[in-house]
């Protein structure tokens, strides 16, 4: 299994972007992902989740309102689009799977930054 994230950058207070996890190796759709961030000096934080089918999603109270989790399983890609972007929410994020249903997470894409200037 891989998951490569991509679509980090440098935006200013109030932007957008949107990531994208590219997923390859899972033998069916049945696999939840989750991003997750970590910012210098901090620890690593849930985001936001999606169940296989799309049908359930989870957001940490931070990004709820702003940041909307997304995918499409004929590409094999789940997006994370970002929103109403503040400085607190420059971190390295990443891309989780889980095909347990546990939403354990036992595989980590690479990750990518994103920085909000102020």
């Amino acid at each position: 299994v891989q998951l490569q994230a991509s679509g980090g950058g440098l935006v200013q207070a109030g932007g957008s972007l949107r990531l994208s996890c590219a997923a390859s190796g899972f033998t069916s759709d049945d696999y939840a992902i989750g991003w997750f961030r970590q910012a210098p000096g901090k620890e690593h934080e849930f985001v936001a989740a999606i169940s296989g089918s799309g049908g359930s999603t989870y957001y940490a109270d931070s990004v709820k309102g702003r940041f909307t989790i997304s995918r499409d399983n004929a590409k094999n890609t789940v997006y994370l689009q970002m929103n109403s972007l503040k400085p607190e929410d420059t971190a390295v994020y990443y891309c989780a799977g889980d095909n347990t249903g546990s939403y354990g997470y036992d595989y980590w894409g690479q990750g990518t930054l994103v920085t909000v200037s102020s």
